[in-house]
C-alpha cells in the first residue's frame, strides 16, 4: 500500500484588504473590540463581480500543481471543500474541471465547513492508498463576504471571516514513514444549530427552540420574505461561548489521538497548523499541547477565518516562510459547525 503525500502547495488571497476600522463604516464596533475577541486585524474580500469561490481556487491549484510538477491534464481527482459555492447547485468542484481543462474526471465536493480541508485530505488519501488515483487535487475555497450581514446586529460573525482560497496536489510515494501518517475525522450533530446559517432550508424550524412562523402552514415550506431580509434571520448566526467551549476540548483531544496513533507525544510536533478560527483558541490550545510558539503557525492576523480555506492557505504560507522542512512533523487541526473536527498527521 502506498503512503500520500503532499507533492505540490499554493493559496491565494483577494488584494482587497478591510481592516477593523474600515469595519466601523458598517457597524458599531471598534479595531481594540475586534482584537480583543478574535484576534483578527484585517482580512481579504473578493471583488464583487470578478472573483468567486472557484475563480479563486483555480488560483491556487495553478501554483499547487506546478510546484508538484504536474499538470491539470494530469489531475485524476478533484475534492473541492466550502461552505460558499458558486451555485446551490452543481458544486464548484466541476466549475473548477471545466475552466482548468481537466478530463472528465471525477469531482468531489465536501460541505463540512471549517474542517472540510481536513476531510478532503482524509478522503484523498485513501484513494492515494488503494491506488485508485495518482494525482488529487484537494481544495479549500471561500468567498463569504457576499453573504455577511454587516449590521452591528451581527457583528459578532461579521467581523470573523474572510475570503480566499488553498489548494494541494496529493501523490503517492514509497519513502517510509513519510508523508499522511494518519488522520482522523468526527462530529456530533447535537448543537448544530449553535453555529449555523437556517435558511434555505425549509425544516429547519423544527429543530430550533423558537422557530419561525411559516408564511403557509399548509405547505409546510418556508418562504423568503422582506422581513427577514431585515431583521438578518437569514444570515449566519454563532454562539459565541459555545463554539469556543467545545473547540478549545475538541482540538487537542483530537491531535492527541493522531499523535497516540503514532506512538508520538505533543512535544514531537514541529509545527501545528490550527484551522483559523479564533486567535485566542489557537493560544488555549497551544498552552494545553504545551508547545512553543515556534510550534505553531497562525495567520487569522491577516486574514481572519477562511474556513475551509484556513488550513491550506495557512500551511502554504509556513511552508513559503521556510518554517516546515522536509522530515518535520505537521500537524493539521480544525473544529467548526456541525459540530464536525479533525486532524492530519503528517511527515513532510
Amino acid at each position: 500500500m502506498f503512503q500520500s503525500k503532499i507533492a505540490g502547495i499554493g493559496y491565494y488571497v483577494p488584494k482587497n484588504v478591510y481592516t477593523n476600522n474600515d469595519l466601523t463604516r458598517f457597524m458599531d464596533t471598534s479595531d481594540e473590540w475586534i482584537q480583543e475577541r478574535t484576534g483578527i486585524k484585517e482580512r481579504r474580500y473578493a471583488d464583487r463581480l470578478g472573483e468567486t469561490t472557484t475563480t479563486m481556487a483555480i488560483e491556487a491549484s495553478k501554483i499547487a500543481i506546478e510546484r508538484a510538477n504536474t499538470t491539470a491534464e494530469e489531475i485524476d481527482f478533484v475534492i473541492f471543500a466550502t461552505l460558499s459555492p458558486d451555485y446551490y447547485f452543481p458544486g464548484c468542484g466541476v466549475l473548477l474541471q471545466r475552466e482548468m481543462g481537466m478530463k472528465e474526471i471525477g469531482a468531489l465536493d465536501i460541505r463540512n465547513q471549517c474542517s472540510g480541508f481536513i476531510y478532503a485530505i482524509s478522503v484523498a488519501d485513501q484513494f492515494i492508498k488503494t491506488g485508485m488515483y495518482k494525482n488529487i487535487l484537494v481544495v479549500g475555497s471561500e468567498k463569504q463576504s457576499f453573504a455577511m450581514d454587516f449590521a452591528t446586529r451581527s457583528r459578532s460573525v461579521s467581523v470573523i471571516f474572510g475570503d480566499g482560497a488553498g489548494a494541494v496536489v496529493l501523490q503517492p510515494t514509497q519513502d517510509a514513514g513519510k508523508g499522511i501518517l494518519s488522520t482522523h475525522l468526527h462530529s456530533d450533530g447535537a448543537d448544530a444549530e449553535k453555529l449555523a446559517m437556517y435558511y434555505p432550508g425549509a425544516s429547519a424550524g423544527k429543530w430550533l427552540d423558537n422557530p419561525p412562523q411559516w408564511p403557509d402552514q399548509e405547505l409546510g415550506g418556508l418562504y423568503m420574505t422582506k422581513e427577514m431580509l431585515e431583521d438578518g434571520s437569514t444570515s449566519a448566526y454563532m454562539d459565541g461561548q459555545a463554539v469556543f467551549k467545545k473547540a478549545v476540548v475538541k482540538f487537542p483531544e483530537v491531535i492527541g489521538e493522531a499523535l497516540a496513533k503514532n506512538n508520538l507525544v505533543s512535544t514531537d510536533i514541529d509545527m501545528l497548523i490550527p484551522h483559523q478560527a479564533n486567535l485566542r483558541i489557537s493560544q488555549y490550545v497551544q498552552k494545553t499541547l504545551g508547545l512553543r510558539d515556534d510550534q505553531v503557525f497562525n495567520n487569522i492576523q491577516k486574514y481572519g477565518n477562511t474556513t475551509a480555506a484556513s488550513v491550506p492557505i495557512a500551511l502554504c504560507e509556513a511552508w513559503e516562510e521556510g518554517k516546515i522542512k522536509e522530515g518535520d512533523l505537521v500537524c493539521l487541526a480544525a473544529f467548526g459547525a456541525g459540530f464536525t473536527w479533525g486532524s492530519a498527521l503528517i511527515r513532510w
